[in-house]
């Protein structure tokens, strides 16, 4: 089963150097979850200031600068992972370095059936 965990915190919660020491932490326990077959996906996120919001109203977009959500903690990142069961995804969570200084939220995908698996060929290629 894959779970979403989806790493919430204040964009200045830490500075630079712990940023880069969560960083490499975090590489870590994504080297660990691979060896272990768990591993899907994981990334930070480029700061708020780079995010727009869309909506779609009345059949056209509305794009507005920013998160959607105005609070003090921010969608900073996300690890997916093949979890046995919740609390194996709550163990994993755990791990992750920000959650010293945020909220890691554990979420269970819907893993829809027909949906393509990795980059288009051609992406491949160029890469």
């Amino acid at each position: 089963m894959k779970f979403m965990l989806l790493i919430y915190m204040e964009e200045n919660a830490i500075d630079e150097q712990e940023r880069q020491l969560c960083y490499e932490e975090s590489t870590a326990v994504c080297r660990e979850l691979h060896a272990q077959g768990r591993f899907v996906g994981a990334s930070p996120l480029q700061p708020i200031a780079t995010a727009a919001s869309v909506r779609v109203r009345q059949g056209k977009p509305v794009v507005t600068d920013g998160p959607f959500a105005e609070t003090r903690e921010q969608l900073g990142g996300y690890f997916l992972v093949d979890a046995r069961d919740k609390d194996e995804a709550v163990a994993i969570a755990s791990r992750i370095p920000g959650a010293r200084w945020g909220t890691v939220e554990v979420r269970p995908i819907v893993e829809l059936p027909g949906l393509p698996l990795g980059p288009p060929p051609a992406f491949a290629e160029r890469a």
